[in-house]
């Protein structure tokens, strides 16, 4: 496993070592020691794995203390956009978006630590995800960044993305009381 990217808002991208042959591949998805090194002291209780069409966007998902979570994200089969949006207040980086593919050729993941609204654009058909989280789901905790709010200014490269009603209705930036 590689670390290729420490950014300064705290998001650290991974990207395993990949053993291919004839057979098929092999590769380490996690290995506790290894991410405790980067991440620091963490748990993860909840795994989570979702299925969706080219061209649905899900997000911006986060939740409020004391259930708040860290994810670490990846794809299983297909690809997607990720993104993460800054909401923690106090920091330099608060209502900023960072963007990167994701997808089961690199096998690449990405750490999204605590304080940040998170969201995906599948980009193929039958696009599987996985997150770990280092909390539970709440919930009468969970929040919602519009996935098009114009002060964020995400560009999801897509027109007219498939976003269920409930993301539809996310809170815009100006509005956000910000938990964290």
């Amino acid at each position: 496993m590689k670390v290729i990217a420490e950014f300064p808002e705290g998001l650290i991208s991974f990207y395993p070592s990949i053993f291919s042959d004839d057979r098929g591949l092999f590769l380490e998805t996690f290995q506790h020691e290894f991410y405790a090194n980067h991440l620091g002291n963490f748990a993860f209780p909840q795994d989570n794995l979702s299925k969706s069409h080219k061209g649905v966007l899900r997000g911006l998902h986060f939740q409020a203390p004391p259930f708040d979570q860290g994810k670490l994200v990846q794809v299983i089969a297909g690809s997607v956009l990720d993104v993460a949006v800054d909401l923690r207040k106090n920091s330099p980086s608060f209502g900023k978006h960072f963007k990167i593919i994701l997808d089961a050729q690199q096998r690449n993941q990405l750490w999204i630590p605590p304080g940040f609204a998170h969201g995906f654009l599948s980009l193929e058909d039958d696009t599987l995800f996985s997150y770990k989280c280092t909390n539970t789901y709440s919930k009468d905790h969970e929040g919602c960044l519009r996935w098009d709010d114009p002060v964020v200014g995400i560009d999801w490269g897509i027109e007219n993305p498939i976003v269920s009603e409930k993301d539809q209705l996310g809170t815009l930036l100006h509005d956000l009381q910000s938990p964290f």
